[in-house]
């Protein structure tokens, strides 16, 4: 992203701190104009925090947020165009599914109506029913509906997909590429099912106890580590070229994800006497984890001042 106009978002030397507690610690990232961007990390990693801050809902204790080339902090003119789903999205208690829908509609100058029908027949959502008497799933797919059909510039899934079975959830990332391909915007998503999106994603944040531990595209990603088998003793000798993020040993062979310092092909492998595969995506980044970070407990921060529809439409 060599040029401003290829960047939606950026986010520099960003730290959130509440009370004694440090959210994010010196975040410097940038979001492409359009791509998919997984945010990844472990619970209380941080990556709601900056979602906070990239839709508007909080302003950094220190360092700089811009979307759209300017602050989203009570931005009319940036926030209409940035739609954010949340776990746990709060609708006021006598709203139906089509009147969530319809107040949407009011808040996003992009929104698709066509699209939003076929997504509530797609999810078989019933547009009469009191949303707050929906099942988790249910609610869950309001949200979607919502994102999607948004057709926002910058849109955000935090974890949209909790209670949806596999098929809803395939459907879901079905629907979000096809969308994507038409509509082309910046999309960024937070998830612990990385194997579930890992096809999707162009790139990948990855963030533990508040800092980047990884910003890369997802291409570059998937060439950059390996995980390799053979005795214990050459997957040692390979880790002193390498680093090794990870390693499991039994009956003196090991298997090891190895973050490359160059890359290594098959030949270079079997002259070592080794055996080596693309390492996963998920198994990527739980070792990346464990080898970088500290453990720590997860955040506890304040409700967030939300734009949440019990609060726009009273």
């Amino acid at each position: 992203m060599n040029a401003t106009t290829d960047v939606a978002a950026t986010v520099t030397d960003v730290t959130m701190r509440y009370r004694e507690h440090t959210a994010l610690d010196g975040v410097t990232t940038s979001f492409a104009t359009d791509g998919i961007t997984g945010l990844l990390g472990r619970n209380g990693a941080g990556k709601t925090t900056l979602m906070q801050l990239l839709t508007g809902h909080r302003v950094p204790t220190r360092g700089r947020v811009q979307v759209l080339g300017a602050d989203p902090y009570e931005n009319d003119a940036v926030l209409q165009r940035i739609c954010f789903v949340k776990e746990g999205q709060r609708y006021p208690d006598h709203f139906r599914v089509r009147d969530a829908l319809s107040a949407a509609a009011t808040l996003f100058p992009s929104w698709d109506e066509d699209l939003a029908r076929s997504l509530v027949a797609d999810f078989q959502l019933p547009a009469r029913r009191q949303v707050n008497k929906l099942s988790r799933g249910m609610v869950s797919a309001v949200g979607i509906t919502i994102g999607l059909a948004s057709r926002a510039p910058v849109t955000l899934f935090d974890e949209p997909y909790l209670g949806l079975d596999a098929v809803a959830r395939e459907m879901f990332y079905d629907r979000l590429i096809a969308d994507y391909a038409e509509n082309p915007r910046t999309i960024v998503l937070s998830t612990h099912l990385i194997e579930e999106i890992s096809g999707l994603l162009e790139h990948v944040l990855l963030i533990d106890s508040g800092r980047v531990l990884l910003d890369s595209a997802a291409e570059d990603l998937r060439a950059s580590a390996m995980t390799v088998t053979g005795r214990a003793d050459r997957v040692a000798a390979l880790g002193r070229e390498h680093e090794v993020l990870s390693t499991e040993t039994l009956a003196g062979s090991s298997r090891a994800v190895v973050r490359l310092s160059r890359p290594l092909d098959d030949g270079d492998l079997e002259a070592r006497g080794l055996t080596g595969e693309p390492t996963p995506l998920q198994q990527l980044v739980v070792s990346l984890s464990r080898h970088t970070a500290t453990p720590s407990a997860p955040a506890r921060t304040p409700d967030s001042r939300s734009a949440d529809f019990e609060e726009v439409t009273r």
